[in-house]
């Protein structure tokens, strides 16, 4: 059981880098869980399909976020913002880096709107990080820390949520924690997050980089030469109380997918969009983010299977029946199997209770302190997350970044962030298990 959750993890990532589509790639890592359980091919599919449905809000509320984006585009509203960037900071590759990861890093705390933002922020900067040379690598791996570090360490937004599911996880186990500590306990995997955006936007993705190939835009809209000349009027000001009404609505109802519907719908009924254009603007919001979507609903049903099967707790138990008691050697094998699980799934929010219930009596057995258990399962959940074919975290980025078909969700999204962000987490996270 325990090798099943190993081996399809593997095969859903050698397949990954070996440019074969992600669907197929976690499809295939599926079958294998579930024939490597004991079940048949077709059982396998059928557990997988019956999972996919946990996703069907995640997937529909990506289609419709496409399709405002497009909307939002058409009004040239955007060409503005590119005007200003392109005077503002020209050249100046390491300094649009760093304002897109504090841009990402608000949608996460202060404006908990997660992705959402990104369909329609990025496409149209496309044509500006063309100009300016620079290597999309490095705004995937920006985008990334924003929608990832702030979470892990401050408890605030959706930071709050994951802290309190840590909690929760925690107390289910009989250890009492406040937020407060494991705020602190997740510190240093937070500094370690940030030496690797430092790192990749200074050192690795600093230089200038052609796009390697050419291919048409996913819409016109985003690279029209026509839009460069636009002003602010009255359709623009529309726009944007269209934008804060999606925003409202998703605060209050906790809902994207009523957000991004209203957004849209607002943009029809104020005229912003034509009603003509309606056919167009979805079709091309689904062809940004429908293969998004579809992973999402692919790796929910994946998610499905390695729980169902048992293969989760059985890697877990297993590796704790080999550690001994050494803390050193305890807390590096809880971090690989954390980075193992969360790959697979691609959710750290969904990993955190599935580990924390096998790893606290692991902990406490070897003498680990309350505040090294929140480092450790914190830190056990948040690994992965990044470099997942199936992390919202990489699907998001790569959403926008290849709206125009010159991005690759593996090669230029998953590895960058999985070298600069899950490699300093799991030396930063033992550190912390070590030292608190």
């Amino acid at each position: 059981m325990a090798s099943a959750a190993i081996i399809s993890v593997l095969v859903m990532t050698i397949l990954s880098l070996l440019r074969v589509n992600v669907i197929i790639a976690i499809i295939a890592a599926s079958l294998v869980a579930g024939v490597m359980s004991g079940m048949s091919l077709q059982e396998s599919l059928s557990m997988m399909i019956s999972g996919m449905g946990d996703q069907a809000s995640v997937a529909l509320s990506y289609i419709l976020l496409g399709a405002f984006a497009v909307a939002i585009s058409y009004t040239g509203i955007t060409a503005i913002l590119v005007n200003y960037l392109l005077r503002v900071l020209k050249d100046k590759r390491t300094i649009i880096l760093l304002v897109i990861a504090g841009v990402a890093s608000l949608s996460q705390n202060l404006i908990p709107v997660h992705i959402a933002f990104i369909p329609i922020l990025i496409p149209p900067l496309l044509h500006l990080f063309d100009q300016m040379k620079l290597d999309r690598r490095g705004v995937a791996a920006a985008l990334t820390f924003g929608l990832k570090a702030p979470y892990v360490m401050i408890p605030a937004g959706f930071g709050l949520i994951f802290h309190q599911t840590i909690q929760d996880s925690m107390r289910s186990s009989n250890v009492n924690v406040d937020i407060s500590t494991i705020a602190l306990s997740l510190l240093l995997p937070g500094i370690g997050m940030i030496l690797g955006l430092l790192f990749a936007v200074f050192i690795s993705y600093r230089r200038e980089r052609d796009v390697p190939y050419k291919e048409e835009t996913t819409s016109e809209m985003f690279s029209d030469p026509g839009l460069e000349k636009a002003t602010f009027n009255k359709k623009h000001w529309l726009t944007l109380l269209s934008v804060a009404a999606a925003l409202g609505v998703q605060l209050w109802t906790e809902s994207l997918v009523l957000g991004a519907l209203t957004g849209l719908v607002l943009m029809f009924v104020l005229l912003v969009v034509p009603y003509r254009s309606g056919d167009r603007v979805v079709t091309e919001g689904i062809g940004m983010m429908g293969m998004i979507a579809f992973v999402m609903l692919i790796a929910a049903g994946y998610a499905n299977v390695l729980q169902e099967t048992g293969s989760i707790d059985s890697l877990v138990d297993s590796s704790s029946g080999m550690i001994g008691d050494n803390q050193g050697v305890i807390a590096f094998i809880l971090l690989l199997v954390g980075l193992l699980v969360t790959m697979g799934i691609g959710s750290s929010f969904g990993t955190v209770p599935i580990l924390a219930a096998l790893f606290v009596p692991i902990c406490t057995a070897a003498g680990f302190s309350p505040m090294a258990m929140a480092a450790l399962i914190g830190t056990a959940g948040a690994l992965g997350d990044a470099g997942s074919p199936a992390s919202d975290s990489t699907l998001g980025p790569t959403s926008g970044l290849n709206a125009d078909g010159k991005h690759n969700h593996i090669w230029d999204t998953c590895v960058p962030t999985f070298l600069h962000y899950n490699i300093p987490l799991f030396i930063f996270g033992w550190i912390a298990a070590m030292v608190l």
